[in-house]
């Protein structure tokens, strides 16, 4: 036990079954790299303070490095009593450079330590989530561009509302994938706050410049209270609720896929790339590419509801509960990352099929604009929608289609049907009349993809200046 960082204390030796039970190394090793950085820094702040003499401070640098390639190259070896990074870290430091290595954690904790190591990864993690999620939008984007004026249903309730666009259909997800991108800028402030300096929670003792952390790990904030700093786990309870959002509408993309690509629909095909077969009917092509994402999606909500349990009942400062958060947090990133490039591999793929969206129109969809019809001749809206419900009672008394009614029936309903009626059965028509910011009209389609590439543009060129 006395080898242990805090073995000092001791003199028995602990339970092997809580060894097991206490260690997270083959967990939190993916914060390897964040490690070294962080120690790299701190090492500098306590030369600055002369704790450290510079040649301490160029070993101590020198045997990071070496421990950062090793881990880089696959050669880092973990041991036995590596309970997790930190410790692993510092036994290698200490087996290539010796008793300087024990100077590096003056005034700093593992409690301080992991917080900053973890949000070092998230910042990395997000700018990566980021990009993906600029792909998809843009893959979105540059379909509904590329296959305006093919028209389909739209669908409330899964029965038949009224003609849509396709491409209006393919921007309705690239504006939630928008919302989620804003959000995430959000979600970056709250994570880019450095917690190095507050020590195990009172604060570091030997007035380490945090200012000089925050600009050597490229923080923008720096935590205002050492108590809660090595506490706070907001950022990824954060984070993984917005994975969450994210993962439900990717998902919700995956279900309108799915159900569209069946022989019922017929509206498109996955490639065989994002497709898979049946071991016993050779006919088959299933779209499990999303039904992955859709089944996926549930196990992100799971994570983020995981963490929320382990901080609900937790008192002030660090307690052990939180070596529970990384888990979920890798395990979300993992699993958005492969959804999103998996819904971008979709997008840039599929191939429609422009006659069965067409052949899926039914006269029926054109009910609400014979209301408007009756609107646009003064009738007010619930009188004329009541009198569009009559017309469809006829129809199907008759077991015929709205467009084949005998005027003589229609005027029976009222008066204010004449010839020009049969202007109402055309879906191009129909389309063509929302016109309004944000209808499937070519022209408000065109709107929008206008606004959406600009927007594009400026997030990458944000992205490339940060």
């Amino acid at each position: 036990t006395t080898e242990k960082l805090w073995g000092g204390r001791f003199t028995g030796s602990t339970d092997p079954v809580m060894e097991s039970f206490n260690a997270c190394i083959e967990i939190d090793k993916r914060l390897c790299f964040a490690d070294i950085k962080g120690s790299i820094a701190y090492a500098k702040g306590l030369t600055k303070l002369d704790l450290l003499t510079e040649e301490e401070c160029d070993i101590l640098l020198k045997g990071l490095k070496q421990i950062q390639e090793e881990w880089k190259n696959g050669r880092f070896e973990i041991k036995k009593n590596d309970e997790d990074i930190h410790t692993a870290n510092e036994r290698r430091l200490k087996e290539l450079v010796g008793a300087t290595a024990g100077k590096l954690h003056t005034g700093r904790s593992r409690n301080d330590q992991v917080a900053t190591d973890v949000r070092l990864w998230l910042k990395s993690a997000l700018d990566e989530l980021k990009s993906l999620l600029l792909d998809v939008i843009h893959a979105l984007i540059n379909r509904a561009d590329r296959e305006i004026g093919i028209i389909m249903p739209g669908y409330t309730h899964l029965q038949r509302a009224q003609p849509i666009q396709w491409s209006h259909w393919l921007l309705s997800h690239s504006w939630a994938l928008r919302r989620d991108s804003e959000r995430l800028k959000e979600l970056v402030k709250r994570v880019d706050i450095l917690p190095l300096g507050s020590g195990a929670l009172a604060g570091n003792a030997f007035g380490i410049d945090r200012k000089f952390l925050a600009s050597e790990l490229g923080f923008s904030d720096i935590s205002g209270n050492s108590l809660d700093a090595t506490s706070d786990r907001d950022f990824i309870a954060e984070f993984l609720f917005w994975a969450t959002i994210v993962m439900t509408h990717i998902s919700k993309i995956s279900e309108d896929l799915i159900l569209y690509s069946t022989k019922e629909f017929d509206f498109l095909k996955f490639a065989d790339a994002y497709s898979t077969g049946s071991s016993l009917m050779p006919q088959k092509k299933n779209s499990d590419s999303a039904e992955l994402i859709r089944g996926k999606t549930g196990k992100v909500f799971g994570n983020c509801c995981a963490l929320l349990m382990v901080l609900k009942g937790l008192p002030s400062t660090y307690n052990k509960d939180l070596q529970e958060d990384k888990a979920p947090m890798f395990d979300t990133f993992d699993t958005l990352n492969g959804a999103l490039k998996i819904i971008h591999g979709i997008f840039s793929t599929l191939t429609i099929n422009e006659k069965k969206m067409e052949a899926a129109l039914s006269v029926e969809m054109l009910a609400t604009d014979l209301a408007y019809y009756l609107v646009k001749k003064g009738i007010p809206f619930r009188e004329a929608h009541s009198m569009a419900g009559q017309a469809v009672q006829i129809a199907e008394r008759r077991g015929c289609g709205l467009n084949q009614i005998d005027l003589e029936s229609l005027q029976e309903i009222s008066k204010m049907f004449t010839k020009d009626v049969v202007q109402v059965w055309n879906y191009r028509n129909s389309v063509e009349q929302y016109t309004s910011i944000g209808g499937t009209s070519t022209k408000s389609i065109l709107d929008q993809i206008d606004v959406m590439k600009q927007w594009i543009v400026k997030q990458t060129d944000e992205t490339g200046s940060s």
